[in-house]
C-alpha cells in the first residue's frame, strides 16, 4: 500500500506561539507538510519562510487560496478569527484554531454557523487536555466516585504588554484567554455543563482588561460546584486542581507536577505519564482525524462552550449577581 502524502498546512500567525506550530510541523510530524506561513511583517515572513523551507505571505488570503494548502492553522488574536474562518470555509480547508475559539459568544455563534454551513473539519486547541497531570487525573477520577466539588486555578507572571491588553483585539483578559482552559477542564472532569456562574474580576497590572478573577460554577442543576480562579499578576506560577468525590479526593498541579489520591487520611501518589509537547500532540491528533475522516477530538462547539462560560463570568461581574450560561447546541 502506498504511503499517504503529507497534509499540506498553511500557518497564519508566526509569533512566539505560532513558531511552536511551525517547528513541530517541520521537525516532528511527517504526516504534515508546512506549505506556507503568513504574517504582516514582510521581513519576518521572508526570514521565517526561508528558515522553515516554505512559502511566505503577508496577506493570509493568498495563503488560504493556495492550491497546496489543505488545512489552515490559525494562531492570531481572536478578533481576527471570524474573518479568517469565513475564507477558510469558502475554500473548504480544514481548520485548527487557537483558543479562545472566539472573542465573544456572539461572534463564536456566527463562526459555528459558518463552519456547519461549510461542513469542514474544525478543531480548537484546548492544549491543557494533553498535560500529563490532567491526563492522570482523568484516568484516576473513577476511583473517587461521582464528583460534587472541583477547584481549578492558574497563576502566572504578568503578560507582555501589547494586544493581550487591548479589548478590541483580545476580546477580554485572563477570564477569556486563560480561564477557557480551566472551564474546559471542569467540563472534562465532571462530564457536566454549567448552568449558573458567579464571578468577580479585577485588574492588578493590566490597564484595559482584567488579570485576576474568581468564579463559582454550579454544574448539572446543583449536582456539583466548581471554583475557578486565575491571576496573571504573580511573580510565580502554579496550576492546582482538586477533585472531590464521594470516595475521596484527587489533588494535583498541572504546572508543578504531581497527583495524589486522598482517601480518609491515607495519601497515595498517582503515577503520571511522561510530559509531552502539547502543541505537537494537538497537531498529531488533528492530522490523524483528517487522515481517518473521523470527528475532531476537540470540535469547535467544545471551544465555544468554554467561551460561553467566560462570557457568563463577564456578565456576572458587571451585574454583581449570578447569571445563567448560554447552552451551545
Amino acid at each position: 500500500m502506498a504511503k499517504a502524502s503529507p497534509i499540506g498546512v498553511g500557518l497564519i500567525g508566526v509569533g512566539q506561539h505560532g513558531v511552536r506550530y511551525a517547528r513541530h510541523i517541520t521537525a516532528d510530524l511527517p504526516e504534515l507538510r508546512l506549505v506556507a506561513l503568513a504574517r504582516r511583517n514582510a521581513e519576518a515572513v521572508r526570514r521565517q519562510a526561508e528558515e522553515f523551507g516554505c512559502l511566505g505571505f503577508t496577506d493570509y488570503h493568498e495563503l488560504i487560496a493556495h492550491p497546496d494548502v489543505e488545512a489552515v492553522v490559525v494562531v492570531v488574536p481572536p478578533a481576527l478569527h471570524e474573518e479568517i474562518v469565513e475564507m477558510v470555509a469558502g475554500e473548504k480547508r480544514a481548520l485548527l484554531l487557537e483558543k479562545p475559539a472566539a472573542p465573544s459568544l456572539k461572534v463564536g455563534q456566527r463562526i459555528l454557523q459558518t463552519l456547519r454551513g461549510a461542513k469542514i473539519a474544525a478543531m480548537v486547541t484546548q492544549t491543557l487536555r494533553y498535560n500529563e497531570v490532567v491526563r492522570a487525573m482523568i484516568e484516576a477520577t473513577p476511583r473517587i466516585g461521582p464528583l460534587h466539588a472541583l477547584r481549578v486555578s492558574q497563576r502566572f507572571e504578568p503578560s507582555r504588554p501589547g494586544w493581550i491588553d487591548d479589548p478590541a483585539m483580545a476580546g477580554g483578559g485572563i477570564v477569556l484567554h486563560t480561564g477557557v482552559h480551566s472551564f474546559d477542564l471542569v467540563r472534562l472532569f465532571s462530564g457536566m455543563e454549567t448552568d449558573r456562574v458567579s464571578c468577580e474580576v479585577t485588574a492588578v497590572k493590566t490597564k484595559r482588561t482584567e488579570d485576576n478573577f474568581s468564579a463559582v460554577l454550579r454544574l448539572g442543576g446543583g449536582a456539583a460546584l466548581a471554583s475557578v480562579a486565575g491571576s496573571r499578576a504573580s511573580g510565580s506560577r502554579n496550576g492546582p486542581i482538586e477533585l472531590t468525590g464521594e470516595r475521596g479526593q484527587l489533588i494535583g498541579d498541572h504546572v508543578l507536577g504531581g497527583v495524589h489520591l486522598v482517601q480518609g487520611r491515607e495519601v497515595t501518589t498517582i503515577p503520571t505519564p511522561e510530559p509531552l509537547p502539547t502543541v505537537r500532540e494537538i497537531l498529531r491528533d488533528f492530522a490523524q482525524a483528517l487522515r481517518a475522516g473521523t470527528p475532531m477530538p476537540i470540535p469547535f462547539e467544545e471551544g465555544l462552550r468554554a467561551v460561553a462560560l467566560a462570557q457568563a463570568c463577564y456578565e456576572s461581574s458587571a451585574k454583581g449577581a449570578a447569571v445563567g450560561v448560554t447552552p451551545i447546541q
